[in-house]
């Protein structure tokens, strides 16, 4: 039988300046759910507090609960969010891409140094996270993956869109996928701000699937990196690393490596914002029913 429980979302003992409420008012996109900021406001803090703040705005504690339902690897298993009220919401849909101050919202499919492949279930109400199946059995990547992987709301490669830049390839009719280098294991339905730093533009059986390169901005070396160059000077070698390891890891199922674009190598922080804006852009008329849904979920 199904069992469920609730998970209450916190990623740090830091004071937040701003909460994001899933409460309330009106969005046009999204069955009248919108995300609405609020401020926390107090007497004159001390400079201590001052900076505390600073340090810490960028860590993202939403109202908003992990529901699991079913056990972790087995075929029924989802992890869901959940708003105040226990209303289901949509990680995909109603979580907001932009967090402010040019940081992302990220949500995690996938903790770093494991190998079941979860993904956000997109032709499923409230797009949980799922484990990924084929042929009727649960999908696990050959070896654990390095990183924190993801997605970012409000995004969608749409797959009727050739990309001229990158061999004419298509979208793969999925959310963009994040690669966050930070240092922590994450949980799976997560939210964390990240900001961009690099951008992959990988080629997986003809479809482009976008890898979107980033750290979370709680993580210890946030402030140090801020765009490609960075990467390589305080992550040495793991651009390098997460492109082979996209690239290698169908082999050993019997399937050709993946391909990249864009010469083979990272684009930069800039080209990645790039991405973002024009995949989200492709998000707005998806979920406005401008282009055709098919099978996808758009509640």
């Amino acid at each position: 039988m199904a069992t469920a429980r609730v998970l209450a979302v916190s990623n740090s003992s830091c004071l937040l300046t701003k909460t994001t409420s899933f409460l309330a008012k009106q969005r046009p996109y999204r069955n009248n759910l919108r995300f609405t900021t609020t401020r926390r406001d107090a007497a004159a803090p001390s400079l201590s507090s001052r900076r505390r703040s600073l340090t810490c705005r960028a860590i993202y504690n939403p109202e908003v609960q992990i529901k699991e339902e079913g056990l972790p690897e087995t075929l029924d298993y989802r992890v869901f969010l959940v708003d105040r009220s226990g209303q289901k919401v949509s990680p995909w849909h109603d979580v907001p891409l932009r967090s402010g101050d040019g940081a992302f919202h990220f949500i995690v499919e996938i903790p770093k140094e494991s190998s079941a492949k979860m993904e956000v279930a997109t032709d499923e109400p409230n797009t949980p996270i799922k484990q990924d199946t084929k042929k009727g059995k649960l999908r696990y990547y050959p070896y654990n993956i390095n990183w924190n992987y993801g997605l970012l709301p409000q995004t969608w490669e749409d797959p009727s869109l050739a990309n001229s830049e990158v061999d004419g390839a298509f979208g793969d009719n999925d959310p963009v996928d994040v690669v966050e280098i930070g240092e922590s294991r994450r949980k799976v339905g997560e939210i964390l701000k990240v900001k961009p730093l690099a951008a992959l533009a990988m080629i997986d059986e003809g479809e482009l699937d976008w890898k979107i390169v980033a750290i979370s901005l709680d993580d210890p070396k946030s402030s140090l990196v801020n765009d490609i160059d960075d990467v390589e000077k305080h992550f040495p070698g793991t651009l390098t690393a997460i492109r082979d390891w996209f690239r290698d890891y169908k082999i050993p199922d019997g399937k050709p490596a993946n391909k990249f674009g864009l010469g083979n190598k990272p684009a930069n922080k800039d080209y990645a914002l790039k991405v973002i804006t024009e995949t989200n852009e492709s998000w707005a008329k998806l979920v406005k029913r401008s282009i055709p849904a098919g099978d996808l979920s758009l509640v």
